[in-house]
């Protein structure tokens, strides 16, 4: 992470206007600012509470909810990747973020139509009986559309606005302040989203969707409307095709012996000169011999004749990048794995406990979740404020990407311990009470108890997601910036169905999970997801220990000796 002087907000946009006559700058923040609030605040009204709304309205089982919630998070989360490859390679963020949009109001209209209409949802399962209509393919069909076509809007739009406004700027110093304001912005608007929309839900589906779909318009609207302020970024071609090129010539080239000379090795044209062009670097040398000139690789003109036989070496050094990257990479998987089985597992505990506050309001099940995300906003503006300045005077560094990821390990770790010690005392509670043969009771225990373990992954949440994208937009190549952002849902995305594969796991090889959580052990599952967090911890630890800053962006005004000790104090 680039050296910078962390200041309040309204300090630092002193310096942060962009240049008269030029896009992009501040004066893009609040049309994308709008269209994130707008956007997400769609996507989660109807993703948070999805869940109930397949048990309720659906009349879906409660695991069997939570399993087909884990496939839709799951897609959600890793179809960023594809938004991100035709944004990087074809079209361009600004059409991908728009046509996805349009994707996303389409989405959430089916959905409340499915909401409104009787014929297009099962009938409601009659009081005090325990037999309830299936919803037949059709209805199971039409609410495959909908919720398909949101979950492409929300995919296509949520990290693809990260990468599209990290653009608008050049200085480092100004994006980490967008990255930090771009997920206070996302994490506002999920958690009124999550309160207030899924209020409406609860009361009155139809109704609630609908908010869902005006939100989604309006954002998409005000996105458009900043089009002329924009700095649009151009495609550059597929820089996948570039980086297999790579393998390719190094596999064709394995028997050449590496040189040592820095001319030998091939640059691309008009990007160094002799002066700047520098050898490839020592790691990952079996690579290196993709960049090596050799009899007819060569046009006269300088144009490269076998573009799969000879590359450059900043083409190289980008794949060398990515290899390096993907073991610190990998291990957040697990790292959001726990996270979202606790997510899901909480609105099922939710509706098996005491939701009253007061005689007449009850708090909606899909709505506690909105604690980690109140959490995770309170914290952020906690680090902008104190803890990273703070920080900085005390060690005279910033907290770099890879500690704060480090940290939100440790913090996802104590929040599996305080779930399962929550979860062992309602468990007991219900036992006590001779509830575990009821299918719908409810334990007389507080759903605020939840509320501890859902703020601590907040605070978590607060350092590993902007640190990781940090980490990615600051590490990948410049062709793959939409890359590197949507890489940190990805992982995301990838829990989730590695949550879905834990859980029929555990399901088919314990007695933990069953359709009535009173006759179950979940507190078992969330000891099992602790011991496994820790060890995952370890596995960073070790990751982080060898890895070594590659693409470090630093404003020095300071001799080119001063360099190389800035760049230490980095890593």
């Amino acid at each position: 992470m680039p050296t910078m002087e962390f200041q309040p907000f309204a300090d630092r946009e002193a310096g942060m206007s962009h240049s008269s006559g030029r896009r992009g700058g501040w004066i893009t923040f609040p049309f994308i600012a709008a269209a994130v609030f707008g956007l997400m605040m769609a996507g989660s009204g109807w993703m948070m509470n999805l869940i109930v709304y397949l048990i309720k309205v659906f009349n879906v089982k409660s695991i069997d909810a939570t399993q087909i919630a884990n496939i839709v998070h799951g897609g959600v989360n890793l179809l960023p990747i594809v938004a991100a490859i035709f944004a990087d390679s074809f079209f361009g963020s600004f059409p991908v973020v728009a046509i996805s949009s349009c994707f996303s109001w389409l989405g959430t209209v089916l959905l409340t139509l499915t909401a409104l209409i009787n014929s297009l949802r099962p009938s409601p399962c009659k009081n005090g009986s325990s037999f309830c209509q299936h919803p037949s393919k059709f209805q199971f069909a039409v609410l495959f559309i909908a919720v398909s076509l949101a979950s492409i809007g929300l995919a296509g739009t949520r990290f693809i606005l990260a990468t599209f406004g990290a653009n608008q700027f050049d200085e480092p110093q100004h994006r980490d302040v967008f990255f930090n304001r771009f997920f206070f912005i996302l994490y506002v608007s999920t958690a009124i989203s999550t309160t207030a929309i899924v209020y409406v839900e609860d009361i009155n589906w139809g109704l609630g969707f609908g908010l869902c779909a005006a939100a989604s318009f309006v954002g998409s609207a005000i996105f458009l409307l900043g089009s002329r302020f924009y700095r649009h970024d151009k495609p550059r071609g597929s820089p996948y095709m570039g980086l297999a090129h790579v393998i390719v010539a190094a596999i064709q080239k394995r028997n050449i012996p590496l040189p040592s000379k820095i001319e030998d090795y091939h640059h691309e044209i008009g990007g160094m000169d002799k002066i700047t062009a520098a050898a490839p670097s020592r790691s990952l040398w079996f690579l290196n011999r993709a960049a090596i000139k050799t009899r007819g690789d060569i046009k006269s003109d300088g144009s490269i004749a076998k573009p799969w036989r000879l590359c450059t070496v900043q083409e190289v050094e980008d794949l060398k990048s990515l290899v390096r990257i993907f073991p610190l990479w990998s291990s957040t998987v697990f790292l959001f794995t726990p996270i979202t089985i606790q997510t899901n597992m909480t609105v099922i505990q939710a509706l098996a406990m005491d939701r009253h506050l007061g005689s007449k309001f009850k708090i909606p099940a899909g709505t506690v979740i909105v604690v980690s995300l109140i959490s995770n906003c309170i914290f952020l503006i906690i680090m902008d404020w104190f803890l990273l300045p703070t920080w900085q005077k005390m060690t005279g560094r910033p907290l770099t990407p890879l500690r704060r990821i480090g940290i939100g390990h440790v913090f996802s770790v104590l929040s599996m311990v305080v779930s399962a010690l929550v979860e062992s005392r309602r468990l007991k509670i219900a036992h006590a009470k001779h509830l575990q043969a009821q299918s719908d009771a409810i334990v007389p225990m507080l759903v605020l108890w939840l509320f501890p373990q859902l703020a601590i992954v907040g605070i978590g949440e607060a350092f590993f997601f902007p640190g990781q994208t940090a980490l990615y937009y600051q590490e990948f190549p410049v062709s793959l910036r939409s890359t590197a952002t949507a890489m940190v849902i990805v992982v995301s995305g990838i829990a989730f169905y590695v949550n879905t594969a834990l859980v029929d796991l555990i399901r088919n090889i314990t007695r933990w999970l069953p359709d009535n959580i009173n006759e179950g052990r979940l507190d078992n599952l969330y000891w099992t997801l602790a011991v496994l967090g820790l060890l995952n911890f370890g596995y960073y630890l070790v990751c982080a220990s060898i890895y070594r800053y590659r693409n470090v962006e630093l404003k020095v005004a300071s001799p080119a000796s001063d360099t190389s000790k800035n760049l230490e104090s980095l890593t």
